[in-house]
């Protein structure tokens, strides 16, 4: 320990140590270079909770105390996130994709649109969605509805999604017209409003578990495709993919790419991103 109590780490430890043990996780070391620093602040916590002098003890205690690895698994969660995270995604959603869904929808006489924001951390995404088919869509579809569940691992992130309130630099990408129609001023932060409230918010670990249905639209962006290593990125989206109806759009990161051998999807016209499944 030093001088003042504090676990020994440099960079350079953490970088090994993140490269020898994510795999162990089924995580990989290229999607969390540029988040590594969060994951290495907690990862010094947990040697001062342990009283360790550095991350070769803390190796020792994950040879020998298995449950520790569920704890270094929760240092990895990355729950980065905000209202109309890019933009262009959104644009192509408004005008492109949820129409087509919609008259879809409507031509094969269904009541209701199902969507689901996969890792969605806390909240921002579906809420945007909620707002976007609200003050947008909804006018074009009188008698179409919109259901969306949202889903993350992470309790605490949940957590905040339920309490939809936020501090303005998460909504600075969102248009002014929403964000003076959507939210309420509490404070420090600002509050969605009722109406944009209601969808299902669900605790679950996508490596175990999907929600049951079948969806028109399903986002999973900056997640199983950043920080997932390739085997486990193949199952997860096979599920996914298993779950989305025909016809429907998948939506990943700007910077992302589908696993080369999952079939059935093709790009959507003119959009970046976004997937239609055969």
């Amino acid at each position: 320990m030093t001088r003042r109590g504090r676990a020994a780490m440099t960079d350079s430890d953490c970088i090994g140590f993140l490269q020898a043990a994510l795999p162990r996780l089924g995580l990989r070391w290229p999607g969390f270079r540029k988040v590594r620093r969060l994951v290495c602040k907690r990862l010094a916590r947990r040697l001062r909770e342990l009283n360790l002098p550095d991350l070769g003890a803390y190796r020792a205690v994950l040879d020998s105390r298995p449950g520790e690895w569920a704890i270094l698994d929760g240092c990895c969660r990355i729950p980065i996130s905000r209202f109309y995270r890019d933009r262009e995604i959104f644009e192509h959603l408004e005008h492109g994709v949820l129409p087509a869904l919609a008259e879809a929808a409507v031509a094969a006489g269904r009541s209701e649109l199902a969507c689901w924001s996969a890792c969605c951390a806390s909240g921002e995404e579906p809420y945007t969605l909620a707002i976007l088919w609200r003050l947008r869509l909804q006018h074009q579809f009188p008698g179409l509805g919109l259901r969306i569940v949202a889903t993350d691992i992470d309790a605490q992130v949940l957590q905040r999604a339920r309490t939809g309130c936020y501090r303005a630099s998460s909504l600075k990408a969102l248009p002014p017209p929403l964000l003076a129609e959507a939210f309420t001023r509490h404070g420090r932060e600002l509050c969605v409003r009722d109406e944009y409230r209601a969808f299902e918010i669900l605790q679950q670990d996508i490596r175990q578990s999907v929600p049951e249905g079948e969806f028109d639209l399903i986002l999973c962006r900056n997640a199983v495709l950043t920080y997932f290593e390739p085997t486990l990125q193949r199952e997860v989206m096979g599920r996914l993919a298993a779950r989305l109806r025909a016809g429907g759009a998948l939506v990943i990161g700007m910077h992302e790419a589908l696993p080369a051998n999952l079939p059935g999807f093709v790009p959507w016209p003119n959009a970046r991103a976004i997937y239609r499944k055969l």
